[in-house]
């Protein structure tokens, strides 16, 4: 049954409308103003912990929240009025369970939740009530909210998983487009920037796809699957397909766009490029409206135009452009990736409605509490970021706490003290692992924090009755979710007017908070912004060797999945999906790091040069990876020159595979012996591969040129890749050098 075509941020948000009007409903029908804010802060609480999994992942991920949030909200009520315990209370919750967020998602969202109750705790305590009462109160918002999520799961389940993957289509349509001008033949002097440009974009696809798998892994842990599942499934691996053969790259772009310049061909490959860029983002919006994909007639049209061009260009070729056959291989995959956009309107899901090797989704979480406790317990160390903000957190939260009570000590009143502990919630929320991403989040907090009181100060000089109170409430804690996942200066603004709301409705005299308000905000944003700075700063400068190595390194693993399934046949298994992963995710990361150093390029000027050129270089070797990997299907040892060719062109990959697995810690001397060791072997090669192209005249290029090829492009990238990545090594004067690993000929 298909589910109605409603925005997924609706649905998302309709939990916490639903659950936060029942609140108001019951605190106008029974005039219980003092109980409202700790059942909307529960509320909160638990959309903050809330995760896209199944049914019974989200009950195990209730139950544990609910016990974690009951002992940091009876910790915080029990010691709230003693100087001492109650930091000592902050310290032990902040390290302990940032700590724990090291285990996994599940574990991340829940400690994060868990902090926030505890602060929660300190903004809604009430002297004159039970000790109790507070933390159950938040513990029924909680519960309140998770019964209407789980009814929302219930009515849409495939909802959610639909937008993650409209969301990596749109992405791949943006990747499409970036891919798209490097058949500019006026813009053939940017490419540089448009290979930067373009390792960014992959970046975001494979942000989109790794929350893909995470939706679609929740869903697929039964025997049987659902067809709605298992055609989702078929979505995420026809992108996955699209991807790979979109990022083969067969020859050098720069050299090829200037061949063709005066063709065609040229402008009719980037229009079809285009063209299914724009099928993307239809098929985006079909999955987001819900309807049926339509084939796409210009893309048909296109593809089969490009095809008659081609012809014409081999028939009229003088040898000064570029091969034919070179034409013809990069016309083959994005052939078949017209191909793959035929079949999303019909998709075969027969083979994905029961578990295989082949259909199987590996998880990027392990949640067995077993395995989260050994994380937990390798995490004790100052060589672990994790532990080092884990430390980070709880000096602020203990820092805060102190802050607060010498303040109030000084001049506030009972009724200030729950508003400075504002405070500890800024400081906390804004800390960040990394400076980065706490600096950006500064400036967002103060930006949303500063319009949020101003308007709230203004609200009450309109008389609002307690009925417009609450549904004012209402209407911002719903925008609050509605906006937090992308607009968080937003979220700021209208958590905050709902915050003074809660206030209000308590019987604060709100419009007297504004200059506390904004004075708690940049005190918390300073503590914070201090912590990062000068405890353990993650800079990311810092990492960037150690990223640039990660990410030409992982290039070894995926090489060497694409050897096997070249040598025994094309599975396209978890293991070799595991491997792709890994090197994209690795690009991925040293992107992000570049992105966040660009931010302040005069200070890192000379690391960037050779960071951005590792990047070229690294997301060149996935290219060409990528392009073998592309050729699986197409592999033939029937001849006995092309077993031979075979015997000779596995080991010299293989030595590929090693020379990039091991190219951080090679003396220069042993990379060098190992290259020429690779050169030999090429030499062999070419020379097989015009063997059998003398032998057979009537063939264009032969299967062991193609092959050849591909190895000798990533060949050229070798020596380039090890001078620039040991200048980062030395500028980064390594303590302790590793003595040099000897690479063995393959």
């Amino acid at each position: 049954m298909k589910t109605p075509a409603i925005n997924t941020k609706i649905i998302n948000t309709l939990p916490v409308l639903i659950s936060a009007s029942l609140c108001a409903y019951f605190v106008w029908r029974f005039n219980k103003e003092q109980y409202f804010a700790a059942l909307i802060l529960g509320i909160i609480a638990g959309g903050l912990v809330d995760l896209d999994n199944g049914l019974t992942g989200k009950f195990k991920n209730v139950m544990f929240a609910v016990l974690a949030f009951a002992i940091s909200s009876l910790a915080v009520q029990f010691t709230f009025n003693n100087p001492i315990a109650l930091p000592i209370a902050f310290t032990v919750i902040a390290f302990v369970f940032t700590l724990l967020g090291a285990a996994g998602t599940r574990y991340r969202t829940v400690s994060f939740g868990t902090l926030a109750v505890a602060i929660y705790t300190t903004l809604t305590h009430d002297p004159h009530a039970a000790p109790y009462l507070n933390t159950l109160l938040i513990i029924i918002g909680t519960l309140l909210y998770t019964l209407f999520t789980l009814l929302a799961h219930i009515v849409f389940p495939h909802r959610p998983v639909q937008e993650n993957i409209a969301q990596a289509y749109d992405a791949l349509a943006d990747y499409l487009n970036s891919k798209a001008s490097f058949f500019d033949p006026d813009e053939i002097n940017e490419h540089d920037q448009q290979q930067i440009q373009l390792a960014m974009t992959n970046s975001r696809v494979i942000s989109h796809f790794n929350l893909c798998r995470n939706a679609l892994f929740y869903r697929m842990r039964g025997q049987h699957r659902h067809p709605r599942t298992a055609k989702m499934l078929r979505y995420y691996f026809i992108a996955q397909d699209i991807h790979e053969r979109m990022s083969a790259s067969h020859m050098h772009y720069q050299t090829f766009t200037q061949q063709m310049s005066h063709t065609d061909l040229i402008y009719r490959i980037q229009r079809l490029i285009r063209l299914q860029a724009q099928a993307c983002r239809q098929f985006a919006h079909n999955l987001r409206q819900n309807t049926e994909y339509a084939d796409f007639p210009k893309l048909a049209r296109a593809t089969q135009g490009v095809m008659q061009s081609l012809d014409y260009y081999a028939a009229h070729d003088t040898g000064n452009g570029a091969s034919p056959y070179s034409v013809q291989r990069l016309l083959d995959n994005l052939a078949r990736i017209s191909q793959q956009f035929a079949q999303l309107g019909n998709p075969d899901i027969q083979s994905l409605t029961t578990p295989s090797e082949q259909t199987r989704i590996q998880a990027l979480d392990n949640n067995n509490f077993k395995t989260a406790w050994q994380i937990f317990k390798q995490q004790l160390t100052l060589k672990s970021p994790v532990f080092r903000h884990a430390v980070r957190m709880a000096i602020i939260a203990c820092v805060c706490c102190i802050v607060v009570r010498i303040i109030n000590s000084q001049h506030l009143n009972d009724n200030d003290l729950s508003l400075g502990y504002w405070i500890l919630l800024t400081a906390v929320f804004v800390c960040q692992p990394n400076y980065s991403a706490t600096k950006s989040r500064l400036l967002h907090r103060i930006v949303g924090t500063l319009g949020g009181v101003l308007v709230g100060s203004i609200l009450p000089v309109f008389a609002l009755t307690l009925v417009d109170k609450l549904a004012i409430a209402v209407i911002f804690v719903s925008l609050f979710f509605y906006s937090r996942t992308n607009k968080y200066s937003y979220s700021i603004f209208f958590i905050t007017i709902q915050a003074m709301m809660n206030f209000a409705i308590m019987g604060f005299d709100v419009a007297g908070f504004f200059v506390p308000r904004i004075i708690d905000t940049i005190l918390g944003a300073l503590i914070s912004g201090i912590a990062v700075y000068y405890l353990w700063p993650d800079w990311k400068y810092i990492s960037l060797e150690k990223t640039s190595t990660e990410a030409i390194q992982s290039n070894a693993g995926y090489l060497t999945a694409v050897l096997d399934e070249l040598q025994h046949g094309i599975r396209e298994d978890i293991a070799y999906r595991a491997a792709r992963r890994t090197s994209h995710d690795k690009a991925a990361a040293l992107s992000s790091v570049l992105s966040d150093m660009s931010s302040e390029a005069d200070k890192h000027r000379d690391k960037l040069e050779d960071g951005f050129m590792l990047l070229k270089i690294n997301y060149s070797l996935i290219s060409y990876i990528a392009a073998l990997g592309a050729y699986r299907d197409k592999i033939q040892a029937d001849s006995e020159a092309e077993q031979q060719f075979l015997a000779t062109f596995y080991p010299a990959a293989s030595q590929v595979a090693q020379l990039l697995q091991h190219i951080a810690d090679s003396s220069e001397s042993h990379f060098q012996a190992a290259l020429n060791t690779l050169d030999e072997q090429l030499a062999q090669l070419h020379a097989q591969a015009e063997a059998q192209s003398q032998s057979d005249p009537s063939s264009h290029i032969t299967q062991a040129q193609v092959l050849t090829r591909q190895l000798s492009m990533m060949r050229e990238l070798l020596p380039e890749c090890y001078t620039a990545l040991h200048r980062q090594l030395d500028r980064a004067q390594r303590q302790t050098p590793q003595p040099p690993i000897r690479i063995q000929a393959a």
